[in-house]
């Protein structure tokens, strides 16, 4: 593959025991959703290969998990300067198989993917694999093979939280990349190699999860499986895992709340709510996708939408003005048309969008993205994950409302509050979810990652994310 924008992909292989694995079974077509193009193809493993390569990971375990901390950080900064080099390259395919406009990828596959794991890797360095307790030795070990599942909406960001903490931790890895967008799998495997990791303790196998995901979550030789999508097939995930009694972590959906309190700045906090619903086109788990406003400044919030979402362009995403590209597959435009047509239907005022193609495109995965107003917090588009550039703006009376409101859902994986710092910190200490961010606050790599309730359980990130994927002995001596 090159960093051009014109994408070339191997024949199609799994990657077991260092090394591509040709396939000459049937494929898995990796379709432009611009397009409609099929841009390549992988395999539609089966559960023969989560044989070989859960044996492969088994069989280089045992070396690497002996293998002091400080050196496998070492590989891993070596993979973090690999990935920074083949960015380019990482950039196109994400675009390519799943739509994201290149205005997004820069970030989300140059530079988020290295910064992460130098992030990792720094707390790894510094993290205390044993401490003293009385009179006993705690120590932290790997816990053995890592099944990761991860899903389409990012693909090598998604990779590298599951992948580096459990190869930092002295795991070793099988990987499920999502069938929708799997390229960044191979790239990431290929990365690896050159930077030195032993042979098996990174394989991927590719597949439907139906097939591949359910052998990687039922395979008594995984120890682990960490899992990202949605909670409809997370509970698939621990269900079948719970068989062999393995450890199972679950990242998954969301409906987070955006509440904008009335001593906030009502323009920048509605600017920077918008732009979270609709990045990567609303395909982010912890989008703000419920905008909560008092009362009284719904009109004004209104008005301040329709200007704000005038400034989103929605076309070919590999033109770099775009900022709204395609959804990643037709599958998907039906599921968030309906939801559209669910919100009209079910009474919410429709400010932008609404169904339909975007004027200009007759073809491709695109969607019009979409604003309602005065929505009924127990809707279904206040209440479900949309999964697309579908913001429902709602109204409360006081800060109980809203945080009643935010904590109506069955998920709990991200929010905001945007207000005078201190009232605003009131309220985020009362949403029940992982992570809330006041005020636009930057992102913190070092911070844990995940939600409460059916958004999943465990963390990423940071010294939480890298003992996820330890085992903990204690020692009386």
């Amino acid at each position: 593959m090159n960093s051009s924008s014109e994408l070339s992909f191997p024949a199609p292989a799994h990657w077991i025991d260092g090394r591509a694995v040709p396939f000459d079974g049937p494929v898995i077509d990796v379709v432009n959703p611009a397009t409609g193009a099929v841009i390549a193809t992988v395999p539609d493993g089966t559960s023969d290969d989560v044989d070989q390569a859960v044996s492969a990971a088994t069989a280089a375990f045992p070396a690497w998990a002996a293998t002091e901390p400080a050196e496998r950080a070492a590989v891993i900064r070596r993979i973090a300067a690999g990935l920074h080099e083949r960015g380019g390259e990482i950039a196109v395919a994400m675009t390519a198989e799943m739509g994201a406009p290149r205005s997004l990828t820069g970030t989300a596959a140059v530079g988020l993917p290295p910064m992460t794991i130098e992030s990792l890797a720094s707390v790894a360095e510094e993290f205390p694999w044993s401490e003293e307790i009385a009179n006993s030795l705690i120590v932290r070990e790997p816990i053995g093979v890592v099944g990761a599942i991860v899903p389409w909406n990012f693909p090598i960001q998604q990779i590298v939280t599951k992948v580096i903490p459990a190869l930092l931790a002295g795991n070793s890895v099988v990987l499920k990349p999502a069938e929708v967008a799997p390229l960044a799998g191979r790239i990431f495997a290929e990365v690896t190699a050159d930077a030195g990791l032993p042979a098996g303790v990174f394989n991927v196998v590719h597949g439907t999860g139906q097939v591949v995901g359910e052998a990687l979550a039922a395979h008594p030789g995984v120890d682990m499986v960490s899992f990202t999508g949605s909670t409809r097939a997370g509970k698939r995930v621990s269900a079948v895992a719970s068989e062999t009694v393995k450890r199972v972590a679950l990242e998954l959906g969301g409906k987070s709340a955006n509440i904008i309190l009335p001593d906030a700045d009502l323009k920048a906090a509605v600017t920077v709510g918008l732009a979270s619903a609709w990045t990567n086109n609303g395909q982010i788990c912890g989008a703000y996708t419920r905008m909560l406003i008092p009362a009284g400044l719904h009109d004004q919030a209104v008005d301040l939408l329709r200007e704000a979402a005038a400034e989103y362009t929605v076309g070919d995403p590999t033109d770099e003005s775009v900022l709204l590209g395609p959804l990643a597959s037709e599958a998907q435009r039906e599921r968030v048309t309906g939801y559209i047509e669910r919100g009209i239907a079910d009474g919410a005022t429709l400010i932008v969008g609404g169904p339909g193609r975007p004027e200009g495109l007759p073809t491709g995965a695109y969607v019009r993205p979409t604003i309602f107003a005065n929505v009924d917090p127990n809707s279904a588009i206040a209440q479900e994950e949309i999964f697309g550039p579908v913001l429902a703006v709602i109204p409360y009376t006081d800060d109980d409302h809203a945080v009643d409101i935010a904590n109506s859902t069955i998920y709990g994986l991200n929010g905001a509050v945007f207000g005078e710092p201190e009232h605003a910190l009131a309220i985020a200490q009362r949403m029940r979810t992982g992570q809330v961010d006041i005020n636009g606050a930057q992102f913190n790599p070092f911070a844990p990652f995940g939600g409460y309730k059916q958004s999943g359980n465990g963390r990423e990130y940071g010294r939480q994310g890298l003992e996820e994927f330890l085992e903990t002995k204690a020692i009386q001596r």
